[in-house]
């Protein structure tokens, strides 16, 4: 079976207007998630049963204000993880568990203060043919209670070009049976399935290979649904290519995959005095959400992954702290096979979810909220430091030595925890002291991180 890998890269270009967008639903597209907490964590394949523990247990006393969740959808056997991206039908009957399972997840998060976001795969179908994980024997073009021949594009060929709109959208994504999702009974169909997880509770959708479908499809889609919830559209920018990320925004956030590639190249040697021009040459920050990295990428070299350690975590420290976009925290697995599949157990996890210096910033962003930017510092290399306004303060430093600075904030006179090491709640050894200036004078360790909150004080 193929993987469903996808282009990346270039520079803006090619962007367009989409037409008719406000006519064909009454919602307004959200911003960002909706809520005083913003932070979104995804739990790559991970048992939804197990996603329910942690909402308990770990996301929400962290703060985090959404959990997204792997495809809840029969899907083709295998062990591999790309499995879950190639639908054989709608019903919850997937290796990561059953209707019931799901549901109880969304009880479970939903009590402890965490909303929950399905990532829906509706572009495509599998490909080859079998007996998909909940029983049901499909063949390509023909999947039983679902879609049938005339429910895809005649077009049966592979995208061969990038540049090309109609080959983009209507050809088949790595051989993935490609919905016609400009037919109206395709349309309902795929409203339905969403409509129902929406009746288990769910608060809103990523839309998985968006790009490739019409944004007037995606935006139909949504209109027939009563009450459709947070979206957010998974597309890819590709410089030059026909299909661009801004036609997607006006139905709601859409995946800024520049960001990533950017953090990359500042702290692998670009320097870190770049990221104070982070949002430049990307979706406007209301409709922009961020991620230092996903299940795609980390695979295909084009971002950090876990695999780059201290670097990886200052990454994710960085976007959480920064006032751009609408972070997204990506917790998978450990791999060295691009395929593998997930772990059977507790062991192989990367856990970045339950980092201190994750959980820290999760309370900082929620603290610190719409403040403006402030305070810039950087050393015109590896170590930068900002404000967000009198709320909240950060320090990043990604050298190979410790830095001995003296920083000037706008923060209230005070002492503060440093949550990036220690919860606020057990902060020994962990102490910053403002001064009535906003000044502190601190050492930060080699690939160490600072930052202070206003509901951090221990004084």
């Amino acid at each position: 079976m193929q993987h469903r890998f996808r282009l990346f890269g270039g520079t803006l270009a090619g962007a367009m207007t989409v037409a008719g967008l406000t006519t064909l639903a009454p919602w307004q597209s959200e911003a960002a998630p909706p809520g005083e907490k913003t932070v979104t964590v995804t739990m790559f394949e991970r048992q939804y049963a197990d996603v329910a523990a942690a909402c308990t247990d770990q996301l929400g006393p962290a703060g985090y204000g959404y959990v997204q969740v792997s495809p809840a959808s029969e899907h083709i056997q295998g062990d591999q993880w790309w499995t879950s991206y190639q639908p054989v039908g709608y019903r919850i009957a997937g290796r990561l568990g059953d209707r019931d399972a799901f549901a109880g997840m969304v009880e479970a998060c939903h009590a402890a203060g965490v909303k929950v976001i399905a990532d829906a795969v509706v572009n495509h179908m599998a490909a080859g043919s079998g007996t998909g994980t909940g029983g049901t024997a499909y063949t390509k073009y023909d999947y039983p209670g679902s879609f049938q021949d005339a429910d895809f594009h005649t077009c049966r060929t592979a995208i061969s070009d990038y540049t090309d709109r109609a080959d983009v959208q209507n050809c088949e994504l790595v051989g993935l049976s490609d919905l016609d999702t400009g037919k109206d009974e395709v349309r309902s169909t795929i409203a339905a399935y969403l409509d129902d997880l929406r009746s288990l509770g769910v608060d809103g959708f990523r839309i998985d290979a968006a790009k490739h479908m019409a944004a007037d499809d995606v935006a139909a889609i949504k209109g027939k649904m009563s009450d459709p919830g947070f979206w957010v559209s998974e597309v890819i920018h590709g410089g030059g290519e026909a299909v661009q990320p801004e036609e997607y925004t006006g139905i709601g956030d859409v995946d800024e995959f520049r960001y990533g590639g950017h953090l990359k190249s500042a702290f692998q040697g670009g320097g870190l005095a770049q990221l104070k021009s982070v949002a430049d040459g990307k979706l406007g920050s209301a409709n922009a959400r961020t991620f230092v990295d996903n299940w795609d990428t980390e695979r295909n070299g084009s971002t950090l992954t876990y695999k780059d350690g201290a670097a990886y975590t200052l990454a994710n420290v960085f976007m959480l702290a920064s006032p751009y976009g609408s972070p997204n925290v990506y917790s998978g697995y450990e791999w060295s096979d691009k395929d593998a599949g997930p772990p059977s157990g507790a062991d192989g996890w990367t856990g970045t979810h339950a980092r201190q210096a994750i959980t820290g910033l999760v309370g900082f962003r929620n603290e610190v909220g719409s403040a403006e930017l402030t305070d810039w510092w950087d050393n015109g290399g590896a170590a930068i430091a900002f404000g967000r306004g009198g709320k909240g303060f950060v320090a990043l430093n990604n050298g190979d030595g410790a830095l001995e600075q003296t920083f000037t904030s706008s923060l209230p006179a005070g002492t503060y925890c440093n949550v990036a090491a220690a919860p606020a709640d057990s902060c020994d050894g962990n102490t910053v002291t403002v001064g009535d200036d906003g000044t502190f004078s601190t050492t930060l360790p080699a690939r160490g991180a600072l930052a202070l909150h206003a509901g951090a004080r221990t004084d």
